[in-house]
Order: structure tokens, then C-alpha cells, then sequence
């Protein structure tokens, strides 16, 4: 079953597309006039003293009269780019422009993407800190494992504005929407489920730990990586993984998913044949997110488990597991109640509004937008599609009241429902 994509696009025309016109995909406009003398004395001097003297006296104030209340900086060391690896920040730079354009298109969140050239991690953290005071948050990107643990939690510690590794937390926010409703359709309980992961990456780790915080048990926890099950005293397990380490007897991929409920993939192109498939209990959830080759491919795993139900992180094959669908709309709802951190009931509340559109009746336009295709809640339609424009008042909200009732909210919003409104009225004028 396909969705509206396209034929495959070309080298030559993803090239073009980068380099004709003006160069790149992002650029940085007025948001106020400046076509009169006096519009230049109101945007610089005299009149921008005005501003400066107010945040001197109050450096919150620098959220009320700058762009620092709506500006997000995505920071990559480009150690972990995509599929492509360590590339480097200059080679980063078009996937970390291309983070912009989402935020902007779905969520009206300005941009400035910051390559660093810091492999080390304290490097990176330090330049990060040094910076943080232009941006109302922080969106970490492509940094590899392990230091991406560390570059976050010592950023979380040090900063007060909103600190986020996507690659971790957008991951884990978007499977966990696709879990809860998978669950629901097949029946069973999070305390009952075994689950095994491919890859023990940050994606992996993290979204292992927000399915416990569902009530899966860490025993009912599989982690493996390119040397197999992560078992208790195995030797040279990086400490993240050794969390998961578990008494076990199972020794490879292949042996841990016998049985199994739940498979989630994070690592790589057809690491799981469809005998590995059939080896897993009745109606399994397979999660082959590997991109743009997943695990095991849709048409193989159908094939051999007619009864599960699949997700991939394509867009060509039903339910879709894509970043998208949250790091623009988690930051949409932080920065509008100048949240100090995204914590985990912020995490699980977008989690869960995720969950439940997917369970609305979908509106005509949504389903013009993929062809006209059938889309309600079932086996093909457990996550929302990433051109739903409900998805901003639905995690938005859910994100923001999450933060106010946590502690985390520096300006509540006490109105929701007026706050649904606006985000309604968000994206109207777009130009794109």
C-alpha cells in the first residue's frame, strides 16, 4: 500500500533543488517594517536603546522584546548524520537547514541551525552554553553515541531553557504514540509483553525507557546490538546499554525474538528474516524504522505475518514513524509557556495526544493530501500522517498543560481552549 509520495527523486534534481535560486533552504526576514526612516529609528538606533535598558534590568525581558521567545537553535558536531555517519558539521549543514524548514512549516518556529566543528563533547557543551542566551531552546541533533547522553544532560543541567536530543526523545515520543495504539488493537498488556530492540543507539535507549514508564517491565526488555543480546556481565557494554543488561540465556537477534510480542528496529537493512518473523508470538507488533531500508522489508513481513501489525519509518508504506510529528509541535508548546525543560510528563503527554487523534475521525483534506487513501484506526492507521494540520492543537496543548502542571511553565496558559484557537489560526498565512 503506498501513500502520495512521488517517484523517487533524482541526484541531479536533489542537487538543484539546494543550489538554484537562492542558495540552501532557509533565509532570515524583517517581522517588522523597515521601509521608513522612522521604521530604522525604531528598529535600531534610537530607539532599540529602549529594549536593551529594559532586559538589563531584566534578562526575561529578552523573551518579550526580541525573537528570542520563538527562536529554536538545531545543533549539530555532525558526528551522527542520517545514515550517513560522521560527515562532519560543514556536510550537516543541508540536513540541519532542512530541520528549520519543519519547524518553520509546521509549528512557525524560527530557525538558526549552528554546525559546530567539536568532536569532543565538552567542546560542544561549551560552546552551546556560551550561545544559549540567543534562543528560547534547544534542539540537539546528530550527535553520536555516547556522547549525545552526556552533551544533554549536562546541558539540561547547566541551561534554563528547554534542552531536546531528537534523535533520542522524538523517536521515543513518536513510537510510544504507535505503541499505545497497537497495544489497544491487539489486546494485550504492557506488565505481560516481551519486546526486543535492534540496535542499542540513543534512539533505542530512549525509547526502551519511555515504554517502561507505559508499566512494561525492565525484565520484559530485549536490547540488541551488532554483537548481539546485551546479557548481565557481558564484557565491554557501554553503560547506557548496560542498563537493559538482563539474565538470559539468548545470545543472538534471532533467539531473543522467538517469542517475542514486540520487535522494534533501530539499526539497520534486513537484520530480521521473515522466520525470525514467524517465531514471535500471535499478532506481533513489528516497528522496522531503519531508513530508508528497514529491517525487514513491508512486503516480507506481511507476507510472513499476515496478523501483525507493521510500522516503518517510510512514507510509502502504512504507519509511518516520523520525527515530524512531534519535535515542532513539543517545542510549539514549550516555548509558549516558557518551559524551563521538556521533562518526561511533557515526553508522555505528547506521546499520548499522538495516540489519540489517530483514533479521530480524518478529515477530507487530510486524506486528499495522500491520494484520497482510507485512513482510520486500525492496523494500517495507528499514527497520524505528518500533513495533518490537528497535530498542532492536539500536542501542542497537550505539551503545554503537561509543563504547567509539572512546574516547569514560567508564563501559564490558563486558557486552552483560546489557546487551540490560535494555534488554529497559526499557520493560515503561511507562505509555503
Amino acid at each position: 500500500m503506498s501513500d502520495n509520495t512521488k517517484d523517487l527523486i533524482t541526484r541531479e534534481e536533489a542537487l538543484a533543488y539546494h543550489s538554484e535560486g537562492r542558495r540552501g533552504k532557509i533565509e532570515v526576514i524583517p517581522s517588522k517594517p523597515c521601509s521608513t526612516q522612522r521604521d530604522l529609528s525604531l528598529a535600531y538606533t534610537p530607539g532599540v536603546a529602549e529594549p536593551c535598558r529594559e532586559i538589563e534590568k531584566d534578562p526575561g525581558n529578552s523573551f518579550l522584546y526580541t525573537a528570542r521567545n520563538n527562536l529554536v537553535a538545531v545543533i549539530t558536531n555532525g558526528t551522527a548524520v542520517l545514515g550517513l555517519g560522521n560527515i562532519g558539521p560543514r556536510a550537516a549543514k543541508p540536513v540541519m537547514e532542512g530541520k528549520g524548514v519543519l519547524f518553520k512549516q509546521f509549528a512557525d518556529i524560527d530557525v538558526f541551525d549552528i554546525e559546530v566543528d567539536a568532536e569532543d563533547p565538552d567542546d560542544l557543551i561549551n560552546v552551546v552554553e556560551r550561545i544559549h542566551t540567543t534562543f528560547g531552546g534547544i534542539n540537539l541533533e546528530d550527535i553520536k553515541a555516547p556522547d549525545c547522553f552526556k552533551v544533554e544532560q549536562e546541558l539540561v543541567e547547566k541551561l534554563n531553557i528547554p534542552v531536546f536530543h531528537d534523535d533520542q526523545h522524538g523517536t521515543a515520543i513518536i513510537t510510544t504514540a504507535a505503541l499505545i495504539n497497537a497495544m489497544e488493537l491487539v489486546q494485550k498488556k504492557y506488565e505481560d509483553i516481551q519486546i526486543v530492540f535492534s540496535g542499542a543507539g540513543a534512539a533505542a535507549i530512549a525509547c526502551a525507557k519511555m515504554v517502561m514508564e507505559l508499566g512494561v517491565p525492565k525484565k520484559n526488555i530485549t536490547l540488541c546490538d551488532r554483537r548481539g543480546v546485551i546479557f548481565t556481565g557481558r564484557e565491554k557494554t557501554e553503560e547506557h546499554r548496560a542498563f537493559f543488561a538482563k539474565e538470559t540465556s539468548k545470545r543472538t537477534l534471532a533467539e531473543a525474538m522467538e517469542g517475542a510480542d514486540v520487535f522494534v528496529g533501530l539499526s539497520g537493512k534486513d537484520v530480521v528474516s521473515p522466520e525470525m518473523l514467524k517465531s514471535m508470538s500471535e499478532k506481533p507488533i513489528v516497528f522496522a524504522m531503519s531508513n530508508p531500508d528497514p529491517e525487514i522489508r513491508y512486503e516480507l513481513a506481511k507476507e510472513a505475518r499476515p496478523d501483525a501489525i507493521l510500522a516503518t519509518g517510510r512514507s510509502d508504506y502504512p504507519n509511518q514513524v516520523n520525527n515530524v510529528l512531534g519535535f515542532p509541535f513539543i517545542f510549539r508548546g514549550t516555548l509558549d509557556v516558557g518551559a524551563l525543560r521538556i521533562n518526561e510528563p511533557m515526553k508522555m503527554a505528547a506521546a499520548r495526544a499522538l495516540a489519540e487523534l489517530a483514533r479521530q475521525p480524518v478529515p477530507q483534506k487530510v486524506r486528499d493530501a495522500y491520494d484520497g487513501i482510507e485512513l482510520s484506526f486500525g492496523p494500517e492507521y495507528i499514527i497520524p500522517k505528518p500533513m495533518d494540520p490537528r497535530v498542532l492543537w492536539w500536542v501542542a496543548p497537550a505539551v503545554a498543560q503537561a509543563a504547567v502542571e509539572s512546574g516547569v511553565a514560567h508564563r501559564p496558559i490558563t486558557d486552552m481552549d483560546a489557546y487551540r484557537d490560535h494555534l488554529k489560526k497559526l499557520l493560515v498565512d503561511r507562505k509555503y
